[in-house]
């Protein structure tokens, strides 16, 4: 069902709000949700608010948490202090990227955080001022060791972007799963079976069935490989930090238990600082227009962009999800 940017905005801020947001978070909340749904990333986007509410309203995530700074010369700290991964991670970019200017490289690390979204879009910020930004971030247990049956890793993005010469930054967002654990949590909610080669059972063995897909782990890319990768995420974005490695963490979709704890890292370069800097954003423009000259190459976020390029200020919501937004926003605020 369409609705009106401004429209889904009002409903979605005061649905957190009355779960106990407070409305400065609610507001950075929302806009990565909206985000997420004008980049066709539906499993990241407004879908997120019931969880998101429930917590809030149990204490599972702090909706009046604020971040708190610290920073010793290159390396900036954010503690969220169990509230929600966004506003921290806004509170922490202009410090780092202040940073990264000095001294050409620059760490933020994030930890006592939460779901922290679609991973490009941090990055993405990043790059929109000038550098070239690595991010890492770790998620509540859904890959097993690779021969393994318990799920000890998260799904755990890794998201690159680099400015370039148009508006639009370089942006590579992937996780270290074959899918988005938010993607198989959809179809179980839309009670629609997955493809055989997403995830496996609690016995380790592939299902169909997303019901058993949640309670046993998804598959990592490239299997072994994958496995690996995720280690290092959980390495740098949990054991870095000082955050709730995966298997520590409780779950983002549902209100039970404790807060999270999850951690988020990023690395930001400033191109200015080594030898092709002064070029980089030629060099930038060379590699990809070298790319797209190939038949059937597609640069990675051209999909991305187009969706949200191709928005005319409405989005197209789910029934149910609208309905529930809808709800919560009329519902007395939480005690």
């Amino acid at each position: 069902m369409e609705r009106s940017i401004p429209q889904l905005e009002s409903l979605a801020r005061a649905a957190l709000e009355r779960s106990g947001t407070h409305a400065d978070n609610a507001r950075s909340v929302v806009q990565a949700l909206i985000a997420a749904e004008l980049d066709d990333l539906p499993s990241h986007g407004l879908s997120r608010v019931a969880y998101y509410a429930d917590q809030a309203a149990v204490g599972k995530v702090d909706g009046q948490a604020t971040p708190v700074l610290s920073q010793s010369r290159s390396v900036v700290g954010v503690d969220a202090s169990t509230g929600f991964a966004y506003p921290a991670i806004e509170a922490g970019i202009p410090a780092a990227v202040s940073a990264a200017r000095r001294q050409g490289i620059a760490a933020l690390g994030i930890h006592r955080s939460h779901h922290f979204g679609v991973a490009g879009h941090h990055v993405e910020a990043m790059a929109r001022q000038g550098v070239v930004a690595l991010g890492f971030g770790n998620a509540p247990a859904a890959i097993a060791p690779w021969g393994g049956k318990r799920p000890l890793f998260g799904t755990d993005p890794i998201a690159f972007a680099a400015p370039r010469s148009t508006p639009d930054p370089l942006v590579i967002d992937l996780s270290v799963s074959r899918v988005a654990r938010g993607k198989v949590m959809m179809a179980q909610r839309k009670g629609e079976a997955i493809p055989p080669d997403w995830a496996l059972d609690r016995e380790g063995q592939p299902t169909t069935d997303a019901g058993a897909a949640m309670a046993g782990s998804v598959r990592p890319m490239g299997d072994a490989k994958g496995a690996a990768l995720a280690l290092m995420v959980e390495l740098l974005a949990a054991g870095l930090t000082g955050a709730s490695f995966a298997y520590e963490a409780s779950s983002l979709f549902d209100a039970e238990g404790g807060p999270p704890r999850l951690g988020q890292l990023f690395v930001l370069l400033d191109p200015g600082f080594f030898a092709g800097g002064d070029d980089f954003l030629r060099r930038v423009e060379a590699m990809l227009s070298t790319m797209a000259e190939e038949p059937g190459v597609r640069l990675p976020g051209e999909r991305r962009l187009a969706a949200r390029h191709g928005h005319d200020q409405t989005i197209d919501l789910d029934a149910a999800i609208l309905a529930d937004l809808e709800q919560r926003a009329r519902s007395a605020p939480a005690d």
